[in-house]
């Protein structure tokens, strides 16, 4: 049985118009077609779709005969506007795009991959039928996941800079001719300071991300954890640590260093951090919410998206 999305209608047989939203990858002609191809079958069953201000243009003239009402993310929607879940086609960076729109919102976002490795994607391109008539149903569920609130101070802690990170905050050197300086701290207590090219603080949706290509571990996207992980620093203890939901961290740079250091949000929202300023990072108020058309483990997920081999030797033998 599905669960009703925040703000959105909850009851089936409630006499309300019903809203989707449907985000695109910004370029892929194959992502403005299956958007096109969705937005027509939504109409036809007198659903309305929302795009984004910037892609009415290209879907339009995929769905010339069907009203397409706009949204502007730098801009508060209209009071009347409810909308169930947020539809995206592309890969996960454009997922992380409508993260956005969606984060703040409590909209759960469901994602039909047509990228590479696309862990946050629910569905392929090919399953456009099952993926119309499930959202017609409201027949799915919702996974909340946890999200970082990252923040940079200077040193008389005045904030000068706020974003959320669906994956991972990463600190990284601006120069490549120097090494990054930071003292990392766990809930005010100094764990290291490294000289590395950078520092990232990963969620455990983002353990398979970048995370996950500087050697961390895979975390389950239902354990509540915060993963901090060294990039290439020169110490003898560099290891990845998994801290509590609840925990926070200070990443401080150095103030005797010469030159700032880049902080990423999601690899999308970024600032400079200089000499002397702190990032400090926790658990964010808000949760992600993944609409799931199926109960499809994580395990299951992982093996087919890295592909692992998983026929061992007792493959075709009995048991006894």
């Amino acid at each position: 049985m599905s669960e009703p999305a925040a703000g959105t209608v909850s009851d089936p047989t409630e006499d309300v118009p019903r809203n989707v939203v449907v985000i695109s990858h910004a370029v892929r002609e194959d992502a403005f077609d299956a958007a096109g191809e969705f937005i027509a079958a939504m109409d036809q069953r007198g659903i309305s779709s929302v795009v984004l201000a910037d892609q009415r243009d290209a879907l339009q003239t995929r769905v010339p005969g069907v009203p397409l009402t706009t949204i502007d993310p730098s801009i508060s929607d209209p009071q009347s506007l409810r909308i169930e879940v947020v539809i995206v086609f592309g890969g996960d960076g454009t997922i992380l795009r409508a993260a956005e729109w969606a984060l703040p919102r409590h909209v759960p976002m469901l994602g039909v991959n047509l990228g590479h490795v696309g862990f946050l994607a629910e569905l392929e391109r090919s399953d456009m039928s099952s993926l119309v008539r499930q959202v017609c149903d409201r027949d799915y569920t919702v996974e909340d996941r946890l999200v970082l609130e990252v923040r940079v101070t200077d040193h008389a802690g005045r904030e000068h800079w706020r974003s959320f990170a669906v994956n991972e905050m990463s600190l990284e050197k601006a120069s490549r001719r120097r090494m990054l300086d930071v003292l990392a701290s766990v809930d005010g207590l100094p764990v290291q300071r490294w000289s590395c090219d950078g520092i990232l603080v990963s969620t455990p949706t983002g353990s398979t991300a970048y995370a996950f290509s500087a050697g961390g571990p895979v975390m389950w996207p239902d354990v509540e954890a915060m993963l901090m992980l060294p990039l290439s620093a020169h110490a003898l203890f560099a290891r990845p640590l998994v801290m509590s939901p609840n925990a926070r961290v200070d990443l401080d740079v150095q103030p005797d260093g010469t030159d700032a250091a880049v902080l990423w949000c999601d690899g999308r929202r970024s600032c400079e951090v200089r000499p002397g300023e702190r990032v400090t990072v926790v658990r964010h108020d808000a949760r992600l919410r993944i609409a799931r058309l199926a109960e499809q483990p994580f395990t299951s997920r992982l093996v087919k998206k890295f592909a692992l081999p998983v026929d061992g030797w007792r493959q075709g033998q009995g048991r006894g």
